[in-house]
């Protein structure tokens, strides 16, 4: 009885006031906007799609050098970006090639496609910034 009331009270303590602030650098241009997708669920990243949860931002490209999501709960993280230069809503390939920019948290190393969640993933708790650097393929 007491660990459950103990329990409880822990739920109730939890709070989202965390804050996260987004540097943005390396854009190639100022053309379109950024589209920005933080999630803390794994099989959601890159996309963000499947994650009703996921906090998702589009930003003209001209003032996305810093993003901030606030009311955040503390937890493990994983940002994805796309400069979409056309404004089209979505990341343009040519034979599965990105033709325009992406970047995420952490700056893993980009091989073939996009990153595991757990090399994007950092714990947020409080404040905290992630700088991305844009990286272009074509």
């Amino acid at each position: 009885m007491a660990l459950a009331i103990l329990a409880g009270q822990g739920a109730a303590q939890a709070t989202d006031d965390a804050t996260l602030t987004v540097s943005v650098t390396g854009l190639r241009n100022q053309k379109g906007n950024v589209l920005v997708c933080l999630t803390a669920n794994a099989k959601a990243f890159p996309d963000c799609s499947k994650d009703p949860a996921a906090h998702k931002r589009t930003v003209r490209a001209s003032a996305a050098g810093s993003i901030s999501f606030t009311g955040l709960s503390d937890g493990t993280y994983a940002l994805s970006l796309i400069h979409d230069e056309n404004a089209n809503g979505k990341l343009d390939t040519t034979l599965a090639i990105p033709k325009e920019g992406f970047g995420f948290s952490r700056n893993p190393k980009i091989t073939f496609g996009p990153p595991k969640f757990a090399s994007a993933a950092f714990a947020l708790t409080g404040s905290a910034t992630q700088t991305v650097k844009m990286k272009y393929m074509l």
